[in-house]
């Protein structure tokens, strides 16, 4: 399947033309369905002589290309409308009715604040026009009119707020909320990239509007993502906040799977600047080697690396109620544990050369020596809580 995607510079066009690339070489097998021979990317620096030959031979066309912020109100129509028109004409001047995906707005509905919008008005008049094209010659016309989008690649202080505020707070910047209780629906890139491939297969979902409001329709004139969030200005705030913070508190915001949280925090770290990508950490040296906790979680415990030197006896202690795992990442130990008041001590051989995760049972006192003269012993833990030094739950006493 050749592939011409126009407006291939710009957010939506990134992802999805680098999506084909690897779907092309194989690097994607998520998509048996699909098999991309070539991708056609057009954008503003592209040879206009080059769109001819592009309609000519295309199987599959995602119209990205627009017009968000020109200088003058008229060019929304030309950039909006008009190129929509050139590029009908020409698919239609070759004979090919192959699929042809438009990327619209939901300010083409005209409705409340957007009733006055030059933008809107431009690309209301580009759907009827697909729309009408795709009637006249049988080409399926996919109309799709986006909300807010976000994630990686989105430019900055331009049309995208989820952008501009990831890009200002990640680098210590002001941001500006005049309301934190304005409410968007936001769609996240990588749920648009799924619903163009399901386009491409020829399973693109429908839907009809009731006013802002989609209504999914097999029959519909529309198609829409079918992920989508419903989020307030104060909450993306407070959410890209605690994402800024992480690298100090250790403390790891909660991410559920599929949640609009894990998409933004993608997308958050999409922006950071080089001096936020690597962060220090604090180590906790002595005689015996170190301990630095690497992350918190609310919920799920700590993780931590321990590192003994040559000879060293480490941990000596045990909980009520607080477990570990230890596990032995580089270097040769002996894991000891005795159940207190018992003399029974339960030894266990551990190396990095055969990784494996050792219980610290509650009740147990424990240690971990390490066996050789030369080499650093490398544990990587996770204790089920984190530490607090107001219940520490931690007992002093030798295993033997």
């Amino acid at each position: 399947m050749k592939i011409l995607v126009t407006g291939a510079g710009g957010f939506v066009g990134k992802n999805l033309v680098q999506t084909l690339y690897n779907i092309r070489d194989g690097k994607d097998r998520t998509r048996p369905g699909i098999r991309v021979e070539e991708v056609f990317e057009f954008d503003l620096d592209t040879p206009a002589d080059l769109l001819d030959s592009y309609c000519a031979r295309a199987d599959f066309v995602f119209h990205l290309a627009g017009v968000n912020r020109p200088e003058n109100p008229e060019e929304f129509m030309a950039g909006n409308f008009g190129f929509t028109s050139t590029l009908l004409e020409t698919l239609k001047r070759h004979g090919n009715a192959c699929p042809v995906m438009l990327s619209s707005s939901i300010q083409a509905t005209l409705i409340g604040r957007y009733g006055q919008s030059d933008y809107g008005k431009s690309k209301l008049a580009g759907e009827e026009l697909l729309l009408s094209y795709g009637e006249q010659t049988g080409a399926p016309a996919l109309v799709y009119r986006f909300s807010n989008l976000f994630g990686k690649w989105c430019r900055p202080n331009y049309n995208s707020v989820v952008a501009t505020f990831c890009h200002n707070i990640a680098r210590d910047l002001p941001i500006t909320v005049s309301d934190p209780a304005v409410e968007l629906e936001l769609t996240y890139i990588d749920d648009l990239l799924q619903e163009l491939l399901d386009a491409l297969e020829g399973k693109a979902h429908a839907c009809d509007y009731d006013g802002l409001g989609i209504v999914p329709n097999p029959q519909g004139r529309y198609r829409y993502v079918p992920v989508s969030f419903r989020v307030t200005l104060g909450q993306i705030v407070h959410l890209l906040e605690t994402f800024k913070a992480q690298p100090k508190t250790l403390m790891m915001p909660e991410i559920p799977e599929d949640s609009f949280e894990k998409r933004l925090y993608s997308t958050y770290l999409s922006y950071l600047p080089a001096d936020k990508i690597a962060v220090p950490l604090k180590m906790n040296i002595n005689e015996l080697g170190s301990f630095t906790e690497l992350i918190r979680t609310r919920n799920n415990g700590q993780f931590s690396v321990n590192v003994s030197k040559p000879g060293m006896i480490k941990g000596q202690h045990w909980h009520h109620s607080k477990w570990e795992f230890f596990m032995v990442v580089s270097g040769e130990g002996l894991i000891r544990q005795r159940r207190i008041g018992s003399g029974e001590v339960l030894e266990f051989r551990v190396s990095g050369e055969e990784i494996q995760a050792v219980h610290m049972l509650p009740g147990y006192t424990h240690d971990i020596i390490n066996l050789s003269d030369t080499r650093d012993l490398v544990t990587f833990m996770w204790a089920n809580e984190c530490f607090d030094n107001q219940r520490p739950d931690t007992y002093r006493e030798v295993v033997q």
